[in-house]
């Protein structure tokens, strides 16, 4: 297991154990948008299968952030689920947890971490990433339709949209 200490006390452990998936799984199903309406199973799933790092407030240890990492832990990493406690943010956790993650991953030889984020690149290129060609990357994506609206975070039912004439 890694760990490491802030100086401020924060401290970030990749010990599963620690993990707070209660907690995780509602930040990430109701306020983060690459995940809105994940559900309790697939959380638990994609964490037992990832290297998992969360990060604990100083005195009570009540989990603040957490970050997941799929890898083979030798040459490839992929970073997902970052995500840091609204009351929390301001205090550069997220700069932080994600360069304690490359830090680790560097120790396993790990020489390639890709992520994808759509409003945190400048937290990711402080600590050193950069944009991809996006001509050399290709995917297939089964998810199905997100059955919850990225906008309001609530199920769609299938009614168009609501509309403000003026």
């Amino acid at each position: 297991m890694y760990s490491l200490t802030r100086p401020d006390g924060f401290q970030l452990s990749t010990d599963p154990d620690r993990l707070d998936l209660d907690r995780v799984h509602h930040w990430l199903s109701t306020d983060a948008y690459w995940a809105l309406g994940r559900d309790r199973a697939t959380v638990e799933r994609a964490f037992a299968g990832s290297i998992g790092y969360g990060v604990y407030r100083p005195g009570d240890g009540v989990q603040v952030a957490v970050a997941r990492v799929v890898t083979d832990r030798v040459t490839f990493a992929w970073l997902s689920d970052v995500y840091v406690d609204r009351e929390q943010r301001g205090r550069r956790l997220g700069s932080w947890l994600a360069g304690a993650v490359r830090d680790h991953l560097a120790e396993l030889g790990v020489r390639r971490i890709l992520l994808s984020t759509a409003d945190a690149h400048e937290v990711y290129r402080r600590i050193g990433f950069a944009p991809v060609d996006p001509g050399r990357f290709m995917q297939l994506d089964r998810r199905a339709p997100a059955s919850v609206s990225p906008v309001t975070g609530k199920e769609r039912n299938g009614a168009p949209p609501l509309t403000v004439e003026g």
